[in-house]
């Protein structure tokens, strides 16, 4: 017991050298070694010893020794878990030390760090492994439950006996294991992944390595190439019971990505004793918080830069505690154990081989990439036309408008209110002009009225959720107000829901039927058929409160289960102690799968957003024979295969810049590539440094909305001053003329699963000072985006890695590279930089993106540019996606034109890779600048198919710049051309 005896059996012969023993290395040490004495005939020697712990590989390395070779010492070391090492116990509120002693842990509190678990497992899991069956393609197992080490439980924690674990090895870089019940059928996460039918990966060609530990049971997960553990459980914690489940694994480093949806302040998830909840909730972005989406996803990053990412497919209450060791603990309520891991090796492959398991994010029509205005408070609909006409005559790009609850007769789906009568006829109006119209739809039905149809054509479909064993649906309150009263609007708005809320039932988006119906109320709300004139011909959806959300907790009367609605355990959410159904209804819910299966609300709470987004999609589809948009507030893994997200009710706050970017880059690891925050804010009054700052950002969301509270002062670009308006067109305008560039981007994501909004760190994760960035960003590979985040400043504290960088403005090469910045940033000026070695295409900007696809005869063919970024050996490479911008599926259908650029020292290549579109305005690339061209240019010569063709264009290079610029080109999309230069 941590003693290494050395004893000199025989020392006839002293080595000449004298040779000494200096470093000892012990491997198998559970526990950090702390100290370590060394004694020569029980005499202690004083020597400077440094001890080092490997926790992951369980190795200590002490060096410094001086042990001569032929003398006898006694080694002997304490060893200590180290407070790092500990994994909490007792992770309900209120731990003391004798309910920590009654299940059988430790006890002792660090004054110094009180986040530092007290109570904390002192002896290994209850469960081993006897046999393993290994196959070609992965292995089973077997779990033995050793009762004696059970701890007092309740009968809902009592662990199972009866569990088996499967490994599968699916691809060569993409594993899964699942702990299940083989006994009893438990549920499971009902969402499609994309699987192979049989694994075909293979023993030589795999990236990882799977062991199992026998006794106590863990799995390990190594990456063959570097030998790094990336997955190791074999840890006190893991336990499975009916309503607890609980696993937790060592990590490889300290910088952890992912896992929503909750506000922080950095990208790095903060490993120093933090738990985080996962249960959708309508909860405005707020510190620690549990919020709209469910993502158990994260990207982990290995010392070496490596990148691997981990989904847990479960959708039950469940939290995740990130501690120093480091290492992570998973805490769900139901449901089983499915991990999905994939191996990178980048974190941009790691999205990528995500996405192609998940479900590769939509692809938006090309109007929704155009600038959006709404505000929830429009008293009419003549208000909005006023909007239209002010931002017309301000010309500041701005392609779509939008209505939020107040169009409805009292907050009722598929209804237009009075003040709204006109509405029809605007949205006519502003289509014929080339704008587009969203409008907002909640869940819930309001079960009140005498004559809904929406309402009595769900009950005659059966659509609504119902309590158990009944026939009787369940109501909550939501929206929705009753007929025929009074509303008194001075009132505060939750105390108006009270008085005067209806009845509302929430339709189960599960089920075919529902699915069916909600389509059917959508296309009656679009056409109208017995009114055409109140038809609404919406161009996109906005699906709000989709969390469920509710007024009040559970149901009119109370929920009936405590069971379910006060589970054994309640993970670390919000309102902790008021359980699970807080702003949302009865966990007791009954809901049916498309195939009949009966789940509980309490399993498929999580997913409820979900379930509603492709009925959306296909409802919003059938009704405009267009692509569409919808926009959800929930969102589950695969949510991104049918729409884009926002980012919730935020507030016009400083802090909101840098959590939006945060957020947009967490939802480019889950798959969601349209995503923006409500520019300047939504709740609170927004002020005019804070709005102009974010409209700069804004401009560069992929979903580029500025939207506000009612009560709240305007905050649209044509509400401050003729300043604001010029910052505003100037930046939009920036945006308008990269669509192309985003546009193509939006296109591999659908297509490939790259990242749209892009962490430095995706580009650069050799350069470890990338890992730490969140207050800048890249569009795809090629665009660095750097906003002012803090009030009053005038400049930028830039990283610019190791890569030439272009100013956007100037086209100069900035001349520095690999180094933090400060770049002058004036009120009027976003700071943006092309990196060498990228094509990007752009496009002259007009004030929608309507006159890009031509649908009427405006006669507006906005010619097309190329800006070529040298890089230091001279080449650039980039891509143009170019399609019909509304056609549904033209990607699948390969009616799409895609065009490569490359250039490689002074010859430029335009070639077209797919040829499925041609597009009906003869457009062409009428000027290409070129940057960082080393020498003097004369001539420029313009080939196709090996001849030079004729070209009445004009060349300017700038010396000081650089700067090569063609001007007057005629080259058509759609061809293939050379460009050379001497």
């Amino acid at each position: 017991q941590n003693v290494l005896q050395m004893d000199a059996i025989n020392s006839n012969y002293t080595d000449p050298n004298n040779l000494k023993f200096e470093e000892i290395k012990i491997l198998g040490a559970l526990q950090e070694i702390t100290a370590v004495t060394v004694t020569q005939k029980n005499v202690v020697e004083s020597s400077l010893l440094n001890i080092t712990y490997y926790p992951l590989e369980k190795v200590v390395h002490i060096t410094g020794l001086q042990l001569e070779l032929g003398k006898s010492y006694t080694i002997k070391w304490t060893q200590q878990l180290s407070v790092n090492e500990r994994f909490n116990c007792y992770p309900s509120p209120e731990p003391t030390q004798e309910k920590c002693e009654q299940l059988g842990c430790a006890w002792e509190q660090v004054t110094s760090n009180l986040d530092v678990p007290p109570c904390y497992y002192s002896s290994n899991n209850a469960y081993s492994v006897d046999k393993i069956e290994y196959t070609s393609s992965g292995l089973a197992a077997n779990l033995t439950l050793n009762s004696a080490k059970t701890r007092p439980n309740e009968n809902f924690t009592m662990p199972i006996s009866t569990l088996c674990l499967e490994v599968k090895y699916h691809l060569n870089h993409m594993l899964q294991f699942k702990i299940y019940d083989y006994q009893n059928t438990r549920y499971e996460v009902p969402v499609p992944l994309n699987l192979p039918s049989s694994p075909t990966s293979t023993d030589k060609e795999r990236l990882y390595e799977v062991s199992v530990q026998k006794k106590p049971f863990g799995i390990q997960v190594r990456r063959k190439s570097t030998g790094t553990v990336i997955w190791d459980s074999q840890l006190p914690t893991f336990t499975f019971s009916d309503m607890f489940i609980q696993i937790s694994t060592r990590l490889a480093s300290q910088y952890i990505y992912g896992f929503g949806e909750t506000e922080h302040d950095m990208f790095r998830r903060n490993m120093s004793w933090h738990t985080w909840g996962m249960f959708t909730r309508d909860q405005p972005p707020t510190y620690k918080l549990n919020s709209y989406g469910y993502q158990p996803f994260y990207l982990a990053l290995e010392e070496d830069g490596s990148a691997h990412g981990v989904l847990l497919l479960n959708s039950n209450a469940m939290d995740v505690t990130f501690q120093p060791t480091p290492a992570l603990t998973y805490r769900t309520t139901g449901g089983i154990l499915d991990f999905y891991m994939v191996l990178g090796p980048t974190p941009e492959l790691v999205v990528q081989e995500y996405t192609a398991l998940i479900g590769r994010p939509v692809m938006p029509p090309y109007w929704s990439l155009g600038f959006q205005l709404c505000r929830y408070g429009y008293r009419n609909d003549s208000e909005i036309a006023q909007l239209v006409e002010g931002m017309k005559a301000a010309g500041i790009p701005y392609d779509v408008q939008y209505a939020d609850i107040d169009y409805m007769e009292r907050q009722l789906d598929f209804t237009i209110g009075t003040r709204f009568a006109g509405l029809p006829a605007l949205i006519n109006r502003i289509k014929e002009e080339g704008m587009r119209f969203i409008v907002v739809l909640d869940p819930a039905i309001s079960g009140n009225e005498t004559n809904y149809p929406t309402f009595s054509r769900g009950l005659q479909d059966d659509v609504f959720i119902k309590w158990p064993n009944t026939d009787d649906i369940i109501y909550s309150k939501v929206w929705p107000f009753l007929p025929n009263v009074q509303v008194n609007e001075s009132l505060p708005e939750q105390t108006q829901i009270q008085i005067y809320g209806a009845h509302v039932a929430f339709p189960d988006f599960f089920r075919n039927s529902t699915a069916g119906w909600w389509k059917r109320e959508i296309l009656e709300f679009y056409s109208n058929p017995t009114n055409p004139s109140s038809s609404i011909k919406f161009d996109g959806l906005w699906i709000d409160m989709n969390e469920p959300a509710a007024f009040l907790n559970g149901a009119i009367g109370g929920c009936r289960n405590d069971l379910l609605n006060m589970p054994p355990y309640i993970p670390h959410l919000g309102y902790r102690s008021d359980g699970l159904t807080v702003k949302t209804p009865c966990m007791e819910g009954q809901q049916y799968l498309p195939d009949g299966t009966p789940v509980r609300h309490y399993d498929v709470h999580s997913l409820y957003g979900w379930s509603q987004t492709k009925p959306t999609l296909d409802g919003l589809q059938s009704a405009t024979k267009e692509r569409g948009i919808v926009v959800t507030r929930s969102t589950y893994p695969s949510s991104g295969r049918w729409a884009g997200h926002w980012l919730g009710d935020n507030t016009a706050a400083w802090d909101q810049l840098a959590k939006s970017v945060i957020g947009m880059m967490e939802f480019s690891l889950f798959g969601i590539s349209y995503t923006g925050a409500d520019i300047c804010g939504f709740f609170k009054d927004s002020e005019y440094e804070l709005c102009l700052r974010w409209m700069q950002l804004g401009a560069f969301y992929p979903y580029s909305r500025n939207h506000n509270q009612k009560g709240t002062r305007r905050q649209d670009p044509v509400s401050w001053n003729s300043t604001f308006e010029d910052v505003s067109r100037n930046v939009l305008n920036i945006r308008y003329t990269l669509l192309p560039y985003l546009y193509t981007l939006m296109y591999d994501a659908h297509a490939h699963g790259s990242t749209v909004i892009r962490p430095i760190l995706h580009e650069f994760v050799e350069d470890r000072t990338t890992w730490e960035i969140y207050e800048q960003f890249l569009w795809g590979p090629a665009l660095l985006i750097s906003p002012v985040m803090q009030q009053n400043a005038v400049t930028v504290n830039a990283y610019l890695p190791n890569a030439r960088w272009y100013d956007y403005y100037t086209d100069e090469d900035t001349g520095f590279r690999g180094q933090f910045k400060i770049l002058p940033a004036p009120l009027e000026h976003i700071n943006l930089h092309i990196r060498g070695g990228y094509i990007l295409a752009w496009q002259r900007p007009a004030n929608t993106t309507f006159y890009r696809i031509v649908v009427f005869s405006i006669a507006e063919k906005n010619p097309m540019g190329l800006t070529v970024a040298l890089n230091d050996t001279l080449f650039a490479e980039g891509q143009l996606y170019w399609v019909d911008g509304v056609r549904i599926d033209a990607y699948e259908g390969g009616v799409y034109l895609l065009t490569s650029f490359t250039a490689n020292q002074n010859v430029l290549n335009i070639k077209v890779l797919h040829h499925g579109y041609t597009d009906p305005n003869n457009l062409m690339f009428t000027e290409i600048k070129v940057l960082g061209v080393p020498t003097s240019v004369k001539q420029v010569t313009i080939s196709q198919n090996g001849g030079t063709i004729a070209s009445s264009h004009t060349v300017d290079y700038n010396d000081a710049k650089k700067l090569l610029i063609i001007t007057k080109l005629q080259l058509e999309l759609g061809k293939d051309y050379t460009v050379q230069w001497s």
